[in-house]
């Protein structure tokens, strides 16, 4: 018999696995560098070398890179910056992964501390949570037709389906050239910069993906003859395209855009002074792709004239539940600390979103987390003329998703539209924020599908001992399909012997059944 399949692409998740790690190290001063009074300010970021699965483990090395703002004992160069990395090779069990399946590994640094042994001499130890999940990719290989002349009877069921188009990381580039504003003195040494994405958006068109936002620029610097610290404050817009041979404008997608790299260099202006800065970002984009499709397969089948077996296997199959985006407004006001100086100018705050955790309920999705903000001020005291404050602002919000009867994957990307500081007193400062929760949500059908047709002679004597007529009265869930298929007729005999008018059939309902031979 002639046999029409459909595949339909898909990853099936294989397992995950977390565990958290504590790192530490101890680091000397490079002899450039001045002697450390107090540390003001640490931070640190985690980059992976390499990440491979095999024999039940995840395997990955990578760095912990940190920075650190301090206090020194010059009387003219007062505060310093250095930074340092720890490396780290480590595993996690997970019970049933290959070298082949796709395995998507994220590192969050919970913690990172900086301790003083002595002016030269630093202790980092920091906590890092490593979370690693595994797909496989899938290919369903469904029954969609026969071949004309097989004599068969089927029955067909129509699924609305998301098909995998493609699931990759791809990388935006981005260098731009960054003045100074005329009122800011000339740059002798970059002390500390932070460079942050904001309203980051990504549009599909055909063959590539256009992203959008901006970055938002600050660098704190000794100026040319300039005994105290300047700050400078900026916003560099992002356009750029990626290529993506798949991508139509109606698919459904997933991208998410992390700042992998930054860095920024003095450079010369025209007239040959330090008044320039070379900006050159990396944007990591990891994409998924997806196609709504209405597949039609068939879900039953058998003849009259020979025995048809089909071989049957389970499968699950997405459909879109919801796509939906909602803004997370929180308010906070935060204290400084009895020991810390007094604010005299705000710089900078840089923030970090981390949705921690999700939960399904009756309204929707209640996201819950926690949005970080590392404050760095002007003081008015001249011994310690930078210091730091971090604050924690929890936020809750409530997504609206659909009631679903089936198992729901989530996908949550959340992204920092805007932060705002504003020092209400030199002890105080009130903080607005707004956030985007982008929420992708599928929703997991099992189906029993065709896979295959085993074909062979029919037991005449077994079809023999039938009662060639019956009187039959339909039950809750009966199919006229399978009626026919029970008794060995067709649809369209039952339909023509009891004078039906279509194929649907009421619990309670009597009808006349004639065996086919």
């Amino acid at each position: 018999m002639e046999l029409e399949r459909q595949l339909l692409h898909r990853n099936r998740e294989i397992g995950g696995a977390l565990n958290q790690i504590t790192l530490d190290d101890d680091y000397n001063l490079p002899d450039y560098k001045p002697d450390l009074t107090k540390v003001i300010r640490e931070r640190g970021s985690l980059h992976f070398d390499e990440v491979h699965a095999s024999g039940g483990h995840v395997w990955f090395k990578g760095v912990l890179e940190f920075q650190i703002l301090y206090r020194t004992d010059l009387d003219n160069r007062k505060i310093n910056s250095l930074k340092g990395e720890i490396p780290f090779q480590e595993s996690l069990t997970m019970e049933g992964i290959g070298e082949s399946d796709q395995v998507k590994l994220d590192g969050k640094i919970e913690d990172i501390s900086v301790s003083v042994i002595n002016s030269r001499k630093l202790s980092i130890r920091s906590l890092v949570e490593f979370q690693a999940e595994a797909e496989r990719p899938e290919d369903t290989s469904m029954l969609a037709a026969v071949g004309a002349d097989s004599g068969c009877e089927i029955e067909k069921e129509n699924l609305e389906a998301l098909e995998l188009l493609t699931d990759k990381k791809d990388t935006l580039r981005i260098r731009k050239e960054i003045s100074l504003s005329s009122n800011k003195p000339n740059m002798d040494e970059i002390l500390w910069s932070s460079v942050e994405l904001r309203g980051m958006s990504t549009r599909l068109k055909n063959g590539e993906i256009e992203v959008s936002g901006e970055a938002l620029v600050c660098v704190l610097y000794s100026g040319v003859d300039e005994e105290r610290l300047q700050w400078f404050e900026t916003t560099v817009p992002i356009q750029g395209n990626v290529e993506c041979n798949v991508c139509e404008e109606s698919l459904i997608h997933q991208i998410k855009t992390e700042l992998a790299q930054a860095d920024l260099e003095i450079e010369l202006d025209g007239d040959g002074e330090e008044r320039n800065l070379l900006l050159e970002m990396v944007v990591n984009l990891t994409i998924c792709l997806w196609r709504e499709t209405n597949i039609e397969m068939i879900s039953d089948i058998y003849a009259l004239d020979r025995q048809v077996q089909p071989n049957m296997q389970t499968a699950v199959f997405d459909r879109l539940l919801v796509k939906n985006e909602a803004k997370c407004r929180m308010s906070d006001k935060i204290e400084l600390e009895e020991e810390q100086e007094d604010i005299l100018q705000i710089c900078s705050n840089e923030n970090t979103l981390a949705v921690e955790q999700t939960t399904v309920t009756e309204d929707g999705l209640l996201a819950e987390g926690t949005l970080t903000i590392e404050i760095l001020y002007m003081t008015a005291d001249d011994a310690m003329p930078v210091a730091a404050k971090r604050a924690y602002v929890p936020f809750s919000q409530l997504i609206e998703m659909p009631e679903a009867v089936h198992p729901v994957k989530v996908y949550l990307d959340g992204s920092i539209e805007q932060v705002t500081t504003v020092l209400s007193d030199s002890r105080n400062i009130d903080i607005k924020a707004v956030v985007s929760l982008n929420l992708l949500a599928f929703e997991q059908q099992e189906k029993q599908v065709i896979t295959d047709i085993n074909e062979s002679e029919l037991d005449l004597a077994v079809l023999q001992q039938r009662p060639g007529m019956v009187g039959y009265i339909v039950k809750e869930g009966d199919r006229l399909f399978h009626i026919a298929k029970e008794n060995h007729t067709t649809v369209d005999d039952l339909v023509e012997t009891n004078h039906l008018t279509g194929t649907d059939v009421k619990a309670g309902e009597r009808i006349l059944i004639v065996k086919t031979v």
